[in-house]
């Protein structure tokens, strides 16, 4: 009897290690991508590549970009990917004027600034720290994403504070709840939804963003990622309104867009 509950101790084991080992593409079988996915090409002709050899591929000159890294010590969380800031930082070089929902550290606001037009306009809207204190959890909104409100609504000052950059930016600090969209309708040329993950954050700055976005435009939506919790708000309700809407899922990144063809 001892032997077989010993057998059945290690299977156990050998079952929780192959878990953890293999967590995420576990996850992936389990919560399929219910959105379409596209290569980057398909999404704007800038992010064709040009042959260098048979076996190589790089970017075209018109997708090279001023860029940084985040020291880890820093412990920003939620922030973009490389390769997700470099698709954010190119679509910049075309658009003269960006909105943002969420700015957290700043470090996406500061690429969009550091690589668009000299005349380009980037308006963010977000969350001061004295702020979070009034915030109200709505019954449909996941409980971790709404302690990450609080948690990344931290600064005060951002990456590009005191900047060469930083004149081309204006900071809101106001919930997006609150915001009167109806001053900014059909303005934009690049939207990144990066805000709240809750369900009714996400579902409120993707409404406002439909309405300020311009013919042609594109809206970008951070964080889809079926099977993390943090992002659960943000997957159900892109896969909601892809019902409706052409919104699709670059591949090897959390990013989803929408390109307006109204």
């Amino acid at each position: 009897m001892t032997k077989d509950i010993i057998i059945l101790i290690l299977l156990l084991i050998i079952l929780l290690l192959t878990y953890f080992i293999n967590k995420k593409k576990i996850k992936r079988l389990i919560y399929k991508n219910k959105i379409k996915k596209i290569n980057l090409s398909e999404l704007d002709q800038i992010f064709n590549e040009k042959l260098i050899s048979e076996n190589l591929k790089g970017p075209k000159e018109d997708a090279i970009v001023k860029s940084f890294i985040i020291s880890p010590q820093n412990k920003v969380v939620g922030i973009t990917s490389d390769y997700e800031a470099w698709i954010i930082s190119v679509l910049s070089k075309k658009s003269n004027n960006i909105f943002e929902f969420g700015v957290g550290s700043g470090k996406t606001t500061y690429l969009m600034a550091l690589n668009s037009n000299k005349d380009t306009k980037i308006t963010c809207l977000t969350l001061g720290p004295d702020q979070v204190k009034n915030l109200e959890k709505e019954s449909t909104d996941n409980k971790i994403s709404f302690r990450n409100i609080i948690n990344e609504s931290i600064y005060q000052k951002f990456l590009f504070s005191g900047t060469d950059v930083e004149n081309k930016i204006n900071i809101i600090f106001e919930n997006s709840i609150n915001f009167d969209e109806s001053k900014h309708l059909n303005k934009f040329d690049l939207i990144f939804i990066d805000g709240g993950h809750t369900y009714s954050v996400v579902k409120n700055d993707t409404e406002k963003s439909f309405k300020m976005i311009n013919k042609n435009g594109i809206i970008l939506w951070h964080d889809y990622v079926p099977g993390k919790q943090s992002s659960k708000d943000v997957v159900n309700y892109l896969n909601e309104i892809s019902k409706e809407k052409n919104i699709l899922n670059i591949r090897h990144t959390s990013l989803c867009v929408f390109r307006n063809s109204d």
